[in-house]
């Protein structure tokens, strides 16, 4: 097809709040709950972890605000990266978004749409009747070839233009937002017996979770260090859940009034999710005593929940509520994606062929380049691990975009700023403080969450000195 060599604006103020929505909204308000109630036990805090992330989610979100209409551009968080340090640093973050945070993000909801197609086709259950292929200790089911055929179906419609992306995404996105408000309220209003009392009584009393060898649970109180600690265990995967809401910046040249429209749709996508995910939690509390949020089976929260509602109906319902939300998330990521890889193309960062687009306007070499990468992680099997590797590296990325805000300010006082990050210099600096008391106690407590990613990014240092060394021959 012929070269165009502009993005055409198509992307309004709905679509981008849209993206922003759907790219968070996966599979994790659905099942991590379960993990973040055996860390700290209790239905205060269980809450509380979320209202940190959400805190710190709008926070960044409002901050990053002021970096967009800076700098309304293709590549988003990686420009911001390199304006307010230097080429190395926005590379770094480039290169782990392409080998693990984006390409992993998408292995991972694509496992889980075809996971949760298992309860409609058996044959999706990642069991060992199920096995394709073994070579050692890989294991190929089926599910893992349906999560492939959906990231390169969703790749294929990205590469049409970004109008047709636009379609699935807004129209998906509204459609979960609306399933999961219904679902909110049959949680409060017709399920037979209410346990809000019940795990209520616990209230801010910190407790861990221990599996006794009868499959049952035992409380152990924690406090003090111990007690920060598991909060950063649990944030960990309420971050995960909260992550992609900075999408929406890789495709700022789409967006119509980008220097308005950016700020505004990262402000009320975290929002609209953060008071989704608080209400769904405080439903579960609603519906389910604290012992069997803790462990359901399968840590599928969300499918017990429904069972407990709707009966034997609330599998399927919630099965069909989470495929339709992960199909809608992976167009997101898909699409937003595939930016950053041309923006460092253009940098002589990345492959040459990323730094172009097709006839649609769309860089379709860089689409199918990331789709690649996402379709090996999914037969790998590791990509669940190494999203919780990486959740350490990408709240520092954050934290140091954060702070690029305050470098900004006093690097390039002259560009024009037509939205200034709300609550300067004190929210920023809050929300600084926050990611790094996190990443300082998971550093502590759970060093398995930090050095596998700190190793992935530090790979990226060799790898950019071999690109400037290409791009001089």
């Amino acid at each position: 097809m012929a070269e165009n060599t502009a993005f055409k604006p198509s992307l309004g103020l709905l679509d981008a709040t849209m993206l922003v929505a759907g790219s968070m909204i996966g599979s994790g308000i659905f099942i991590v709950s379960s993990d973040i109630t055996r860390n700290v036990g209790s239905a205060g805090w269980l809450i509380a972890v979320w209202l940190i992330t959400g805190f710190m989610t709008i926070s960044a979100a409002m901050s990053y605000g002021e970096l967009s209409a800076m700098y309304p551009k293709a590549g988003g968080q990686y420009v911001y990266l390199k304006e307010a340090y230097n080429p190395l640093v926005g590379f770094l973050y480039g290169w782990s978004f392409f080998a693990v945070i984006q390409t992993g993000t998408i292995a991972a909801v694509g496992v889980a749409f075809a996971k949760f197609s298992g309860y409609f086709l058996p044959a999706l259950n990642m069991k060992d009747e199920n096995i394709l292929l073994q070579l050692g200790t890989l294991k190929i089911y089926p599910a893992q070839l349906v999560s492939i055929a959906l990231v390169l179906f969703l790749t294929y419609i990205n590469t049409r233009g970004v109008k047709e992306a636009k379609v699935i995404q807004t129209s998906f996105t509204v459609s979960k937002l609306l399933a999961l408000f219904g679902l909110i309220l049959c949680g409060f209003l017709f399920v037979e017996k209410s346990f809000w009392n019940e795990n209520w009584a616990s209230g801010m009393i910190s407790q861990k979770a221990l599996l006794n060898a009868d499959g049952s649970i035992t409380w152990e109180s924690i406090g003090g260090i111990s007690l920060l600690g598991a909060i950063a265990a649990a944030m960990v995967g309420s971050i995960f859940s909260s992550d992609s809401w900075n999408n929406v910046t890789f495709i700022a040249a789409e967006i119509k009034n980008p220097k308005r429209n950016i700020g505004l749709s990262l402000f009320l996508g975290t929002l609209v999710v953060t008071l989704i995910y608080v209400a769904a939690n405080l439903m579960y509390l609603n519906v389910m005593p604290m012992d069997q949020i803790a462990k359901p089976e399968e840590d599928r929260l969300a499918v017990a929940a429904a069972s407990v509602i709707f009966g034997a109906a609330g599998r399927s319902i919630i099965a069909v509520l989470i495929m339709v939300s992960t199909f809608g998330c992976i167009n997101g990521l898909v699409m937003a994606g595939a930016r950053v890889y041309y923006t460092m193309a253009q940098d002589g960062l990345f492959f040459k062929k990323a730094a172009k687009l097709n006839a649609n306007s769309v860089p379709e070499w860089a689409l199918w380049s990331q789709a690649l990468v996402a379709s090996l992680l999914c037969l790998s099997g590791r990509y669940g691990d190494l999203l919780d590797m990486v959740s350490f590296i990408v709240v520092i990325f954050y934290v140091l975009t954060i702070i690029g805000i305050f470098i900004l300010r006093r690097k390039r006082p002259d560009i024009e700023r037509p939205y200034k990050a709300f609550g300067y210099p004190v929210l920023p600096f809050i929300y600084v403080a926050m990611g790094l008391s996190f990443c300082i106690l998971l550093i502590k407590f759970k060093p398995e969450f930090t050095w596998p990613g700190l190793i992935i990014t530090l790979l990226g240092v060799p790898i950019y000195f071999i690109a400037l060394r290409s791009n001089r021959k």
